[in-house]
């Protein structure tokens, strides 16, 4: 399924069609707004909206794995989808500790008794919660002024150590949600209900990940939960382009 998606985005990139000469796409509707209802307008439990969940959350996660920052890569997201006015990501910090397990201190390149700060944060594009992330980074690699910021304001951390220049490694990507069970193209036919809503659930991706200096210093490790909030505008249109 990525596989298919990638393939008719880079050939979209490049002003070809896709095979056949028919390309699938996947678009919102025109009259999208951004008030709060149109951001909660269920989406219908039909295969349709299905595979158009499916596509979506396997863009989504193929811009995580393809892009240093996952704070950019969600504000984009969020104004591409028309989430919130101005779309702006802010972090809220939840007042909780977590220990740094030892094969993370490794990870990291710290010994037992090296200083590691925890920042658990909601990301919030306007009202909408996008990820959940627990993120344990070394302080003396960071700038006072960044240890700061961190301290005090909701800034997110990609925003905060941007001038780092740092580089993303994905330690793992995992799916929490699949829209499309195991071995539904082997299943009969569903018939869709006339008023059955599409039940998304809380957390559909996980990524844990590795931000290090361009030299390969690490300075961070990030577990991020991602949100049904990554589709929480209107359904998409589904049509054919020939």
């Amino acid at each position: 399924m990525r596989r298919m998606f990638r393939h008719w985005r880079e050939g979209n990139r490049v002003g070809r069609p896709a095979a056949g000469g028919i390309a699938l796409i996947v678009a919102l509707a025109a009259n999208a707004d951004v008030s709060g209802s149109a951001r909660t307008t269920p989406w219908p439990d039909t295969f349709v909206a299905r595979v158009e969940a499916l596509a979506l959350l396997e863009t989504f996660n193929d811009e995580l794995l393809t892009h240093d920052s996952a704070t950019l890569t969600l504000e984009r997201w969020c104004d591409v989808h028309r989430l919130a006015s101005p779309a702006r990501i802010v972090a809220e910090r939840m007042l909780l500790d977590k220990p740094l397990p030892p094969e993370q201190r490794a990870e990291l390149r710290i010994g037992p008794a090296e200083g590691v700060r925890y920042r658990r944060v909601r990301l919030r594009c306007g009202p909408v919660v996008l990820s959940e992330a627990d993120n344990w980074y070394v302080p003396a690699r960071l700038t006072a002024e960044m240890n700061r910021q961190l301290d005090d304001s909701d800034a997110p951390f990609g925003k905060v150590v941007q001038e780092l220049h740092f580089q993303r490694r994905t330690l793992s990507s995992k799916l929490l949600w699949l829209p499309l069970p195991d071995g539904w193209e082997m299943m009969p036919a569903a018939v869709d209900g006339p008023t059955a809503t599409l039940v998304i659930p809380r957390a559909i991706l996980e990524h844990r990940a590795l931000l290090s200096l361009p030299d390969g210093m690490p300075i961070s490790e990030v577990v991020e939960t991602y949100t049904s909030g990554i589709l929480a505008f209107p359904p998409p249109r589904f049509f054919i382009v020939q």
